[in-house]
């Protein structure tokens, strides 16, 4: 697999017979259909030999999915995960599940690929808006945890699935321990079912990082009773803040060093962006809000607006500049086969488990082509 820069005037046919590959397969690898402009700058991957080198490391791959994910897009990706983790199942102050939706689909049809699914536990109320309070409320009354991990293993055994992933965010720093006591207590009780538990963290590079989102998560102490840890590192671009790279590569190696201190490195999984954000300029603190993009979306507002891509070679991410019909000037921030590779790249150098993408819900056929020439993918016995 290479990487080919779009030049100006070169067409896909161009490229195609200079490289001796399938016009179709350049396409499929890309999402190009047959109306679609090349543009300046496009990251092309051309695939041009067997998928899996065995001189490839393994690595375990996941992504995170909602129900009403595309059917095409599902059976497009899942032959390169190990596992899928089906967002997600909130809960009461009874303990009891706030089930997800329609999540049978997707159990059924990862399973019949070999994957296996995971369930999402998140602090959601009935109406699916995550809500800190309910996650402070069940890490101090036992009584109502043991009610919760109890629905937990009763709805894995009905429903066919291989695993939880703990997705609590801005936990109370004075629940710091809890957290970590009702983490145990769920590990040890889902073993006793064969099953796995992994938990989600924030971005930190040291252990007395400041800010809600990161002082309840304990890397060493949560590394030392669950099986898998999720290191989610992306959204220093993010809607509401300043333009910039999804997840810049300084940013995200610096996590790494600090994680690999704390917790083995076999049990780290390292996020992984699918997407990027359109930012109107200039931005202003408190009323500025980037659109979110995913690969193919980008790419095609690029040609739309005859946009150049640039690619910025220390957050190792692409990015362009337009001006729209309102004369308003935007920059646009996004992920492509470069950036993929950079990631799964310091991924390998660290040698971690693995990674997961967030999210699968855009198609981005590049970063799959990109994931076989780097590593070969993980399957567990279901």
């Amino acid at each position: 697999m290479v990487i080919h820069i779009v030049m100006p005037g070169e067409t896909i046919f161009q490229i195609a017979q200079a490289y001796g590959v399938s016009l179709e397969i350049l396409m499929r690898d890309n999402g190009i259909v047959p109306s679609y402009p090349l543009v300046v700058g496009q990251a092309l991957v051309i695939a041009n030999g067997p998928d899996d080198p065995l001189t490839n490391p393994y690595a375990l791959i996941n992504g995170y999915a909602y129900t009403y994910i595309d059917e095409e897009i599902l059976r497009g990706v899942l032959p390169s995960l190990t596992s899928i983790t089906i967002f997600g199942y909130g809960f009461t102050t009874t303990g009891e599940l706030i089930p997800s939706r329609n999540d049978e689909r997707l159990i059924a049809v990862s399973r019949s690929f070999g994957v296996a699914p995971i369930m999402l536990i998140a602090a959601l109320n009935e109406y699916e808006n995550f809500n800190s309070e309910l996650i402070n409320y069940l890490l101090v009354n036992p009584d109502v945890q043991d009610v919760y991990i109890n629905n937990i293993i009763n709805t894995m055994i009905e429903k066919g699935y291989q695993g939880v992933d703990v997705d609590f965010e801005y936990i109370d720093p004075a629940n710091r321990e809890a957290f970590v006591d009702f983490l145990r207590k769920l590990t040890e009780k889902l073993h006793q079912y064969g099953y796995t538990v992994n938990v989600d963290v924030a971005p930190k590079t040291t252990g007395e990082e400041a800010g809600i989102l990161y002082e309840a998560h304990d890397y060493q102490a949560i590394g030392e009773v669950v099986d898998t840890v999720f290191l989610m590192t992306y959204e220093w671009g993010y809607t509401y803040g300043p333009p910039m790279a999804v997840a810049p590569l300084p940013n995200v190696r610096a996590v790494l060093e600090y994680a690999v201190t704390v917790i083995p490195r076999e049990k780290l999984l390292m996020g992984i962006p699918g997407y990027g954000y359109d930012w109107t300029l200039p931005f202003i603190r408190g009323e500025s809000e980037a659109i979110v993009l995913g690969n193919l979306q980008a790419v095609q507002l690029a040609a739309n607006v005859g946009a150049v891509i640039l690619f910025d070679d220390v957050s190792q991410t692409p990015y362009y500049f337009y001006t729209d019909s309102a004369g308003n000037a935007h920059v646009v921030w996004f992920e492509d086969a470069r950036s993929i590779q950079a990631k799964l790249r310091l991924m390998k150098e660290y040698q971690l488990l693995g990674a997961s993408y967030w999210n699968l819900m855009r198609s981005f056929p590049q970063k799959w082509v990109v994931l076989h020439s780097e590593v070969q993918v993980m399957k567990r016995n279901l």
